[in-house]
């Protein structure tokens, strides 16, 4: 997608884990707040005046964040300072973070976005599952925190048909309580994806990593527990680009789908 559009993305040399897990696990504000701010004193070393770009909505949430609150609270800004001198950083919080979904719609607009389409995806409805990160508490500006439609016109621009009555496209997947608390996290997931086929679907796409896998991975466990029998492919949206760009099975990322999108497979050979 990225070397369709020409953007060049510079990893954060030596980067860590943006501690959005650690604040749910009792590790404390300080510490998940000097976590994300240690990868933006990094990108303010190697890349000055440069964007942080995140294409996780917890990267993206927690680095935002914490932008947001360094710049707001002079004392917390020096309490993180101090917990970065201890390995030689120091933070301005001065750069813009963004999500990826946000670079796309704001620095190139639809209408560009569609001018690369060289196999429009003809034929194709699907659900725009925006997930709740992505757009709690900053969202993309100017859409609806209840019906976000960037979503459903990227679908559009791709040549797909949005599903545009889906009623669960903010609603959590559960998050990381997949792993600890799994039967209140696929009761979610069950509503998703039922939601999604009563919409008359073929495929979910979202932009956060989180939720692909989610609603991807446990629909299995799902059918098992519910007696349902879900098999609804669930892709990333660079995927669906990448596959409308004109991208291969492998460049696309379809190589790494649990269930098969077999319409975009077609597309992609």
């Amino acid at each position: 997608m990225c070397d369709v559009l020409d953007i060049k993305l510079n990893t954060i040399p030596d980067w860590n884990c943006c501690a959005a897990s650690i604040g749910y696990a009792e590790g404390g504000e300080l510490p998940r707040l000097a976590l994300s701010a240690r990868n933006m004193a990094l990108s303010e070393q190697a890349s000055p005046g440069q964007d942080i770009v995140a294409t996780c909505a917890a990267c993206w949430l927690a680095t935002r964040e914490t932008k947001e609150r360094l710049n707001a609270d002079e004392e917390l800004m020096k309490e993180t300072n101090e917990a970065l001198a201890a390995g030689g950083l120091s933070v301005k919080a001065d750069q813009n973070v963004r999500h990826m979904a946000e670079v796309l719609i704001e620095d190139f607009g639809f209408d560009e976005l569609g001018k690369h389409v060289k196999k429009p995806l003809d034929g194709i409805k699907i659900a725009g599952y925006v997930g709740c990160q992505t757009n709690r508490p900053f969202g993309i500006d100017g859409e609806s925190f209840e019906n976000p439609k960037y979503l459903d016109k990227l679908v559009e621009t791709m040549g797909a048909e949005p599903i545009e009555n889906y009623d669960k496209k903010v609603s959590c997947c559960g998050g990381a309580l997949a792993f600890s608390e799994p039967e209140k996290s696929q009761a979610l997931i069950k509503d998703i994806i039922e939601a999604a086929y009563d919409g008359g679907a073929d495929m979910i796409v979202t932009p956060c990593p989180v939720c692909q896998l989610n609603v991807e991975a446990y629909q299995n466990d799902i059918n098992a527990k519910y007696k349902t029998k879900f098999n609804m492919p669930v892709v990333y949206y660079s995927t669906l680009m990448s596959v409308a760009y004109g991208k291969d099975r492998k460049q696309s990322g379809l190589d790494g789908q649990i269930i098969t999108p077999k319409q975009l497979e077609e597309i992609a050979k």
